[in-house]
């Protein structure tokens, strides 16, 4: 099998993001949903409006239209009802600067089937879902209390899912109750199966970007979070979830001289965090081998 292509900078700026966007080679047309993390309330860490502004301009330069799209979560917070997301979508400025959707602001929610789903055998997203032709996922590469680490499998998964959806993935296929008991390799091959199922969705028309930024061992979803921990290593891009976050996760390793490496891999470790990169690449939607290619 032919290895996937992942390109890399270790200059960050809004500007590699669309060099690197370009470089992928792929780029989407029709109505393009772009995917971001909207960062909870008090999260000092998430990647603002005005990093991803350049690359939101580059894809709406082409596209018939293009949104910024999130939804809702699964616990308590500022984004937990569509009333609050959208009140703190406005104040952190992304409906400020774009077009935004919130995918399930309202139901019914949109079911993607997982026929071959280890644990889940349908996907619970936002209905707006539907009104996209093609999909560019901007994940912020960083540490995640449950997960181990947040990229571009978790910003399928968790990120495009309903509010129901998350409650599905967290308690691997029993969202009712207690969903948070779940046996924890199970909620990774949960999301492995919800990621699956957006890929096959979009087919070859989505594009992924890892920025290795701002790298603490939270996610931008806790509004009580570590300050990064360690150095900003740079930016990556692929047609390839999988490879991208095999990738990131490669970086962090050969970052044996940063003190903060260690405490990082400790979270990602003590959570398993390869293993939805394994259970990823098990249903086929990616390699996690791979040529890194610096631009």
């Amino acid at each position: 099998m032919e290895k996937s292509k992942v390109y890399f900078t270790r200059e960050i700026t809004p500007e590699r993001v669309v060099q690197l966007y370009r470089a992928v080679g792929r780029p989407l047309s029709g109505k393009v949903a772009i995917k971001v993390h909207s960062g909870e309330a008090g999260n000092q860490n998430f990647l603002r409006p005005d990093f991803w502004a350049p690359v939101v301009g580059e894809v709406g330069s082409t596209a018939e239209r293009c949104a910024v799209v999130e939804c809702n979560t699964a616990y308590g917070g500022e984004r937990d009802t569509t009333e609050k997301h959208l009140r703190l979508l406005k104040e952190h400025g992304w409906s400020e600067a774009f077009d935004v959707d919130l995918l399930d602001a309202e139901g019914p929610d949109m079911v993607l089937p997982i026929p071959n789903g280890r644990v889940i055998k349908n996907n619970f997203v936002g209905r707006d879902l539907a009104n996209y032709d093609s999909l560019l996922v901007l994940s912020h590469f960083k540490g995640h209390p449950m997960g181990g680490f947040g990229g571009a499998l978790k910003q399928l998964s968790i990120g495009i899912a309903s509010s129901y959806g998350k409650k599905n993935i967290h308690g691997a296929g029993k969202p009712e109750g207690n969903f948070w008991g779940a046996k924890h390799d199970l909620f990774l091959e949960s999301m492995a199966d919800a990621a699956s199922s957006v890929v096959d969705y979009f087919g070859d028309r989505a594009v992924y970007i890892n920025v290795m930024k701002n790298m603490s061992v939270d996610c931008d979803c806790c509004a009580v979070a570590e300050d990064p921990c360690m150095a900003d290593i740079g930016i990556l891009a692929s047609v390839d979830p999988v490879a991208i976050d095999q990738a990131c996760l490669d970086l962090v390793y050969a970052a044996k001289d940063d003190k903060g490496q260690k405490h990082l891999l400790k979270r990602i470790e003590s959570r398993n965090g390869v293993h939805t990169i394994e259970a990823a690449a098990d249903l086929g939607i990616g390699s996690r081998t791979y040529d890194l290619i610096e631009v």
